[in-house]
């Protein structure tokens, strides 16, 4: 599938932090309040019509840039456009106009659907909202969600307790798509599906974006899945940006050190490809405390004194390939 090179949202330097509660000893003692830095200057872009992956380990904060994208969390600072406009602009009409055009589904289809709804309620409820149609074209319109989606017609009068996880994730789906959007950002859509199931809901919102040339955000820990469904991948950790690549070329020749060692970690079905190097040593350091410099500096095996001191700027390793790594600028890793 050709992609334009036109970017829908671009994502500059943003910033988002929670702050951490003190507890009493830590009051009397006087000591300053703390925060999570879950996202610490993270630019992107996402063009339109593709599929732009989003992975990393747990806590680095893939989920925290999925619900900025979609406003649902304020960035503390950095920027989202999307098309020409600040987010931070949208006011009454405009927002609400922007909440119809870039639609999140959630990770968890068991408490993203209300209980005492049935589908066509749920469905309904969002077509009425956002004045997709007449009200005597919404039953028609429920009809035509539900067939996009492969549920069954008589889905309509049922009520999430009835389905599986995999149809309630299509349930989430068509809700999404009730507004028409042409953005979908999907949070870890198949993580907690079984892997019988995963396939089928990866290969759908594959269809879907072919049929209605949707623009995809895919956050997900699952590598195999993101080379699967993606045109490009970022991969985060500890909030910032460490390499963005078309998926073939980053899966093939990865650039950052932290890329590496994502890779060399996730299993290989085939004997044959998997990988003998080590996978990424200690733990991921505090986001509370992160450590100057390079973020993984005390991971990785390559570090010099420049990565303690001088944070890694993006640097270009190709038309489309960038690393936030001091060894990219000298060809390596």
């Amino acid at each position: 599938m050709s992609v334009a090179p036109e970017p829908l949202i671009r994502v500059e330097n943003l910033a988002k932090r929670f702050p951490v509660r003190r507890d009493l000893a830590e009051r009397l003692r006087g000591r300053p309040a703390r925060s999570v830095h879950a996202l610490d200057g993270v630019s992107l872009q996402v063009m339109r019509g593709e599929t732009l992956g989003i992975v990393g380990e747990s806590g680095c904060g893939k989920s925290t840039l999925a619900r900025c994208l979609v406003r649902l969390l304020e960035p503390d600072g950095g920027r989202i456009a999307f098309g020409d406009r600040d987010l931070a602009s949208f006011r009454g009409p405009e927002r609400r106009g922007f909440n119809r055009r870039v639609q999140m589904i959630f990770q968890d289809p068991y408490s993203s659907l209300n209980p005492r709804m049935t589908v066509r309620q749920t469905l309904a409820e969002a077509l009425r909202v956002h004045r997709m149609r007449p009200p005597a074209d919404v039953s028609a319109r429920i009809a035509e969600l539900l067939d996009l989606v492969r549920l069954p017609p008589d889905a309509a009068d049922r009520r999430p307790h009835e389905f599986s996880g995999g149809q309630r994730q299509r349930i989430g789906i068509a809700r999404a798509l009730c507004v028409e959007p042409e953005v979908i950002v999907a949070d870890e859509l198949v993580s907690a599906l079984d892997v019988s199931v995963q396939a089928q809901v990866v290969n759908l919102l594959l269809r879907l974006q072919e049929e209605l040339r949707l623009t995809v955000v895919f956050v997900a820990h699952d590598l195999r899945l993101v080379r699967h469904i993606s045109h490009r991948v970022a991969v985060l950790y500890l909030g910032r940006v460490m390499e963005v690549a078309p998926a073939g070329a980053l899966f093939a020749e990865p650039r950052h050190p932290y890329t590496r060692a994502l890779l060399d970690a996730a299993p290989e079905m085939d004997p044959g490809h998997r990988h003998r190097g080590a996978a990424a040593r200690g733990e991921i350091p505090s986001p509370i405390d992160p450590p100057p410099g390079c973020p993984y500096n005390t991971r990785c095996p390559h570090a010099f004194a420049r990565c303690f001191t001088e944070r890694p700027e993006p640097t270009r390793r190709g038309p489309d390939h960038v690393a936030a790594c001091h060894l990219a600028e000298f060809g390596a890793p």
